[in-house]
């Protein structure tokens, strides 16, 4: 079932760089929290690949980089080795609540790493056994 809320809409700019996408994220919220309890709870954020401690799982899934000009695909991508989100340039915006920039790296966190940690997970949850 699709979530409701909150609102988000984003645009990945895919451009031949190295091996990172780059969003430009916009959200909105019901209720709006301020920059501070929106950073704690993108660095906080754990999921199930992290409870399980899956081998595929970064530790930490959102770091939060507090440069004006970050993330950066040569500096960021091989972030927890390129299956973590790095996340900046948090703002208002004047629309939506907030904007800010996410990177991914497009192989390891996208196509080969998310199938693997995808396999992972299943197997975990008994989905995929041994024959």
């Amino acid at each position: 079932m699709k979530a409701a809320e909150p609102v988000i809409t984003c645009q990945c700019i895919r451009v031949p760089v190295l091996n990172g996408h780059t969003a430009a994220v916009f959200v909105k919220f019901r209720k709006k929290p301020t920059k501070e309890e929106l950073i704690d709870r993108m660095v906080n954020f754990s999921g199930l690949p992290q409870k399980l401690a899956l081998p595929s799982a970064p530790k930490q899934f959102i770091q939060y980089l507090e440069e004006d000009n970050r993330p950066q695909v040569t500096l960021d991508v091989d972030f927890e080795n390129g299956m973590g989100i790095s996340v900046g340039r948090l703002r208002e915006d004047t629309v939506y609540d907030y904007k800010f920039v996410g990177l991914s790296h497009n192989t390891l966190r996208g196509a080969a790493g998310g199938a693997v940690l995808c396999a992972e997970l299943l197997t975990a949850q008994g989905y995929i056994k041994a024959k």
